[in-house]
């Protein structure tokens, strides 16, 4: 991996997108079964924040607050925690092709989350995120264990080997518990495809603050990932405690992660996918990468929302569908941009 460079970011690529943040946002609350006119929207939004006259009907604003505001805030808050957490996996294990989906960290999340539905209670919404991060930190340090040789000899193939291995291994063990627990079957199968339909305001308040801490943690040692790309000895001549960095940062992604795929389902690649695209227009310095990671998760897990209700609209397939179906190709692109060494 080279040392970290960036190209200058003005003003106005951070102008852009926050205009990119608004303008997703709204396409996200207005266009669905029923579609609802922008100025509508922002209208009633308006209306409830600062007390101004609204326009929109009874049922537009039912719709608006408890349908699809709430479904597209959460999709923005867990694109980009995704695309931060796959972001810092990078540039942490110096591996371009590190994602929570390839590593194993959604299986691990996964497989806690499903013990929880299956052993827990009436509390077990508030539990899920806890028992989805002991399985997302137990997956991601087994696999960083087996492909250790990945960082030393800087191959991407042993780590992700092991990855698909400790996924591999989770999954078959979440099938068998599923085999075991048949009458919540429909449930779990429609988590594990991934989905952001929501009950309301509760899964966004649940996971918020999870995501929240952990992103900051993450932009906190945003200057430390470039550090990383100089190699660990390195890091450990300038000062830098490269275990308990390394170790903060592990567990913030994992966490996050954790918290995402709880409510969420497994949604794959977006840690892959937006790093990446990011990667060839502002250079690969996580000081400017890893921000800029987190807007625009954001962004591309709300319009992947939109594409999954609406492009066989009436009916609407899974988000994780949709990013898989958009992940894979470019998975293997930057596989072999890897394998040829333009890919940092």
């Amino acid at each position: 991996m080279r040392t970290a460079t960036a190209r200058r970011i003005t003003p106005f690529v951070w102008a852009i997108s926050a205009v990119a943040v608004l303008v997703t946002l709204t396409l996200g609350v207005s266009i669905g079964a029923v579609s609802l006119a922008p100025l509508t929207v922002w209208s009633e939004i308006s209306s409830n924040l600062f007390g101004t006259a609204s326009n929109s009907s009874s049922s537009e604003a039912t719709i608006i607050w408890q349908l699809r505001l709430p479904r597209v805030l959460l999709a923005f808050v867990v694109g980009a925690m995704l695309a931060s957490a796959g972001c810092a996996y990078q540039g942490t294990f110096r591996n371009p092709l590190a994602d929570p989906y390839l590593l194993g960290v959604s299986a691990g999340a996964g497989l806690g989350a499903t013990i929880a539905i299956f052993n827990g209670s009436g509390t077990t919404r508030f539990l899920l995120p806890l028992a989805a991060f002991a399985g997302a930190l137990g997956a991601v340090l087994l696999t960083y264990s087996l492909g250790r040789s990945a960082i030393a000899g800087r191959s991407s193939t042993a780590l992700i080997l092991a990855g698909v291995a400790v996924a591999s291994l989770l999954t078959a063990i979440q099938t068998l518990l599923q085999q075991q627990n048949t009458d919540k079957i429909r449930e779990i199968y429609a988590w594990v495809l991934g989905r952001l339909s929501t009950s309301g305001w509760n899964d966004l308040a649940i996971i918020t603050p999870y995501i929240l801490i952990c992103i900051v943690v993450l932009l906190r040692y945003r200057r430390v990932l470039d550090v990383f790309a100089v190699g660990d000895e390195e890091a450990l001549t300038m000062g830098l405690p490269v275990a308990r960095a390394r170790g903060a940062i592990i567990v913030a992604a994992s966490l996050g992660t954790a918290a995402a795929v709880a409510v969420t389902g497994l949604i794959g690649f977006v840690g892959i996918i937006v790093p990446h695209i990011l990667r060839l227009i502002v250079g690969n310095s996580y000081r400017i990468l890893l921000p800029l990671s987190v807007i625009y998760g954001g962004v591309f897990l709300v319009l992947a929302d939109i594409l999954a209700r609406t492009i066989l609209a009436p009916q609407e397939i899974s988000i994780g569908v949709v990013t898989a179906l958009l992940g894979a190709p470019f998975f293997l692109f930057v596989l072999g941009s890897s394998k040829n060494g333009s890919v940092t």
